[in-house]
């Protein structure tokens, strides 16, 4: 083999070559396994020679080198020259996001509370049923503890139904007064539909003080609903019935199509329910070691869900998790 005339044609096809791919074309037909020189390497028998053929190799494998980067560095030139950015052009417009509808009511009724000297807790969205449950006085055969009612994930612990189990743990690590809000999500076995959601956002609130009577709660949730609904609404409380509050009541603001002449959204009622309130019954102050003799106290609890239905007019709170920007950018 002549290994000079080798050299001279390795080192011409790399120099013409113009791109990326010709360069590996020249690497594969000079240097690779099949290659004239290294088969000619593999048959050496004398060191004087396979000294000659190494050192054209070694050029070779130089030239081609020099070659491919020669052609990626005019690459690169060409693409920093045709792919820059005039800086000096106008910036397009930029959409902006914005707060999902739940989060801007929950800040909104977080603040309405801080206002009022409230604190607010964040509490455990896995919950024992002693908090769940025990703590806030559901009975035995109560249909909430059923597997068909609550997501049990152990036959002690479940996906908490409502955030007052914060108001349990609150009361276990304070003395009175206490004034507390808590929100977050809640969980139900509930069938998704217009109204129900098997995971949904609750506000609830606790005050714990000297004195404390139905007059206080009323206040209080009128002052919320004018807050939330507009100076102009009114509310209307009736009695109800749970566990955790005696007595009991519902709470019901006035209609905000019909302003109480009764419409189908009110049922021709004039009100439309927000949700429950009550009294603490005595019994929840045994559980957490508060003397029901000196202390008294309300509590309440509402979906956010069901306040941006009512605040906001639409008819299924699925719109809520839909994810549909025509719907959320109204907001």
């Amino acid at each position: 083999m002549d290994a000079e005339a080798l050299e001279r044609e390795g080192l011409a096809a790399a120099a013409a070559a113009i791109s990326a791919d010709a360069v590996e074309a020249v690497r594969i037909e000079f240097l690779g396994r099949k290659s004239a020189i290294k088969q000619a390497l593999r048959d050496v028998r004398d060191r004087e020679t396979g000294m000659t053929l190494n050192a054209v190799r070694e050029r070779l494998e130089t030239a081609i080198d020099e070659r491919e980067s020669v052609l990626a560095r005019a690459e690169l030139d060409a693409r920093l020259t045709q792919e820059r950015v005039d800086v000096t052009l106008p910036v397009g417009g930029q959409t902006r996001g914005s707060l999902h509808l739940i989060t801007q009511i929950r800040r909104e009724v977080e603040d309405i509370f801080l206002g009022l000297g409230y604190r607010v807790v964040d509490g455990r969205e896995v919950e024992t049923t002693r908090y769940n449950f025990d703590g806030l006085n559901f009975p035995a055969g109560h249909p909430a503890r059923s597997p068909l009612a609550t997501l049990f994930i152990d036959e002690e612990t479940v996906l908490r139904t409502e955030t007052s189990p914060s108001q349990i743990r609150t009361m276990e690590m304070q003395q009175p007064p206490v004034y507390m809000v808590s929100l977050g999500r809640t969980y139900r076995r509930d069938t998704p539909d217009a109204t129900h959601s098997p995971i949904f956002h609750q506000v609830e609130g606790l005050v714990v003080d000297e004195g404390i009577t139905l007059a206080d709660l009323t206040g209080t949730l009128d002052l919320l609903f004018k807050k939330l609904f507009g100076e102009q609404r009114r509310s209307e409380f009736r009695t109800h019935y749970f566990p955790f509050t005696e007595p009991s009541i519902e709470a019901y603001v006035s209609c905000h199509i019909c302003d109480g002449d009764g419409c189908p959204v009110c049922r021709h009622s004039g009100w439309i329910e927000v949700g429950g309130a009550g009294m603490v019954d005595p019994r929840l102050f045994e559980f957490v070691g508060y003397d029901p003799e000196r202390y008294s106290g309300f509590a309440f609890g509402w979906g956010l869900e069901r306040i941006a239905m009512l605040r906001h007019e639409f008819p299924d709170l699925r719109e809520l998790w839909r994810n549909d920007l025509r719907f959320s950018r109204q907001f």
